[in-house]
């Protein structure tokens, strides 16, 4: 047996990495297809941002006050970010209210504008907010994904 022969005998190197590329180039083209397929590549910029908030609750007579503070964590667009309660609420600007009672209204409708970032904080009141429930909703800009990024619920809820 001629061993310089045997290791000079090429022929068949050629086909194998040949169909060992077409096989890894099919792979990654069914991968990179199946992604936008099944609408992963669309999540890009659709997930929730992350922040801390804190609600400060003052009982008052004749009415309850309810502030809310973003404390730490991604700035956020006042108009992805909604405050919902289920209870009317009416939002305070420099102590006195804007005279709108709603259920749910976004940080920019409540004087916020621009982005929400740490420190930032909107007041609203109401008769009662003992049995209530407020949640603050981050809605993408498409509008097709939302999430509760925090809830407060009163002291008889």
């Amino acid at each position: 047996m001629n061993f310089k022969q045997l290791l000079a005998d090429d022929d068949a190197v050629s086909p194998v990495i040949g169909v060992i590329l077409m096989v890894a180039i099919t792979v990654i083209l069914a991968a990179v297809i199946g992604t936008f397929v099944l609408g992963l590549g669309d999540q890009v910029g659709n997930t929730a941002p992350q922040a801390s908030f804190t609600f400060d609750y003052e009982d008052g007579s004749p009415n309850d006050n309810l502030t809310v503070t973003h404390e730490s964590g991604t700035a956020i667009d006042g108009e992805r970010l909604n405050l919902s309660s289920t209870t009317d609420f009416d939002f305070i600007t420099s102590g006195t209210p804007d005279g709108t009672t709603n259920d749910s209204k976004t940080f920019a409708a409540m004087g916020v504008s621009g982005d929400v970032t740490a420190g930032t904080s909107v007041q609203v009141g109401d008769n009662d907010f003992d049995s209530a429930t407020f949640r603050i909703v981050w809605t993408s800009e498409s509008g097709s994904n939302s999430a509760t990024l925090q809830k407060w619920s009163g002291p008889d809820a």
